[in-house]
């Protein structure tokens, strides 16, 4: 027998909720692995930092209670959820320098200012409006069409910016927002869809999944933790770098740099869980460009400011966030209020910004030095919430080059690529948010569901 440094059932490549959800998924399930991660610590973007008094985030703020899969790990992991203030349920969109409360229901929605008169007449003709047939047809597309273009200014281009750092004129619906396409499609409208799902039986399980806001006590990172104390220390290799796969006769033959020196490992089935320009010259089994519509995958670059003050003189932030349209003509996309969403993330009589800039629509901002981002964040910080030149006693940027991929018109070729591929070489799966949504719900899910197919698919 070839002699390898590790031999077992799946290589992991990548550390982050995905890879560690399936790791902790088939270690219930009993089925060996071995997780290979680049960086000394595991959670890939997730990261909790706590300084003077403000607890923050780097990368994700907060995830949605939105699959089942999310419930179950949380209770599986004994790690504490907690969910949004319910104080914090208001989103504040950015109308003529002003903020406005996105209403959450039909009524609300003919009542505020966000929206054209005429639009609000049309949102009451929704529900008999025939279903689109562009299966590529855009986020803008589909609501100007069911909605009216005030709708799409003052709602989802500002959830876009706030979800994808995205442009919801590139955005395909399907691919995107496929609960949302769903609801057209098997209902003919969104209204009619969303009232026909409340009516549906749900099991126990299913009635936890409240689509609520969730962190965990102390911050994400403790998620990421808990995980990880339920995990073998053997099976975790922190601090190696994947540098290349080869195909062998019963699996795959993986190499790592570890401490300078050259590790490997042999799997029968292995799964990639980075992004796309991860993948690029990875395999030396695959011809030149087999990857190219999953490499061809764009990503938002993100500049993330945390702002935190120990005494907060500004307008009163009973709000989850505020999100700003494009029309709005701002250097932000958005800003949300971790302090006023959770407990104990900054002292009590102050506040703990989480800014974002940058996206799709504004790529130039990325490039910028820390000191005029700072300089820009503080401009309109001041501005959005009138604190008259007030200074934060907590600055922090981060930066995301590769933050969100963008679910776009490529995104159909991008899966039957990763299909076909999956299919010429069984036990090679290629996982990530190159496909199957981007929320961290949709990463835990991913993990289930991968977990599951490996465990058809061994001998």
């Amino acid at each position: 027998m070839t002699d390898y440094a590790s031999q077992t059932e799946v290589i992991i490549a990548g550390g982050g909720l995905t890879g560690l959800t399936l790791a902790f998924k088939l270690y219930q399930l009993g089925i060996p692995f071995i997780l290979l991660e680049k960086n000394d610590t595991l959670g890939g973007v997730i990261k909790t930092h706590s300084k003077n008094g403000f607890v923050y985030e780097s990368g994700p703020n907060t995830g949605v209670l939105s699959t089942t899969e999310a419930v179950q790990l949380f209770e599986s992991a004994a790690c504490p959820v907690i969910e949004a203030n319910p104080e914090a349920a208001n989103r504040w969109i950015l109308k003529n320098g002003e903020w406005q409360n996105l209403p959450s229901g039909l009524i609300g929605g003919i009542k505020t200012p966000l929206f054209r008169f005429s639009d609000k007449l049309r949102l009451l003709g929704e529900p008999f409006r025939k279903k689109g047939s562009n299966a590529n047809e855009t986020l803008s597309e589909l609501v100007i069409r069911r909605m009216g273009k005030s709708f799409l200014d003052y709602a989802v281009d500002p959830f876009i910016s706030g979800i994808y750092a995205g442009d919801p004129k590139q955005l395909v619906t399907e691919y995107a927002m496929p609960k949302l396409y769903r609801l057209e499609q098997d209902y003919g409208s969104f209204i009619k869809g969303a009232f026909a799902k409340a009516r549906q039986p749900k099991s126990d399980l299913e009635k936890k999944v409240t689509k609520a806001v969730f962190s965990a006590k102390g911050g994400l990172q403790q998620l990421i933790n808990a995980i990880a104390t339920k995990l073998p220390l053997q099976s975790i290799k922190t601090s190696h770098e994947l540098i290349c796969v080869s195909k062998s006769a019963d699996g795959f033959v993986c190499k790592a740099i570890h401490d300078g020196k050259e590790a490997s490992f042999h799997s029968r089935q292995l799964v990639t869980t980075s992004g796309g320009a991860f993948l690029k010259d990875l395999f030396d089994f695959l011809p030149e460009n087999a990857l190219l519509p999953v490499l061809n995958l764009r990503y938002a670059k993100v500049v993330q400011i945390a702002l935190g003050y120990n005494q907060w003189p500004g307008k009163q932030l009973n709000a989850f966030g505020g999100l700003i349209p494009e029309k709005e003509n701002r250097d932000l996309l958005g800003v949300l209020f971790p302090s006023s969403i959770f407990e104990d993330r900054a002292p009590k009589q102050g506040a703990l910004l989480s800014v974002f800039m940058g996206g799709i629509k504004r790529p130039e901002l990325f490039e910028l030095s820390d000191e005029k981002i700072r300089q820009i964040v503080m401009r309109e910080v001041n501005d959005l919430f009138k604190l008259k030149d007030t200074k934060p006693d907590l600055v922090e940027i981060f930066r995301y080059k590769q933050a969100i991929p963008q679910y776009d018109i490529s995104s159909k070729a991008r899966l039957e690529n990763i299909s076909e591929i999956e299919k010429q070489f069984p036990g090679l799966w290629l996982a990530g948010n190159i496909r199957d949504g981007i929320g961290m719900a949709d990463r835990i899910k991913q993990g289930f569901m991968l977990a599951d197919e490996i465990q058809k698919n061994q001998k």
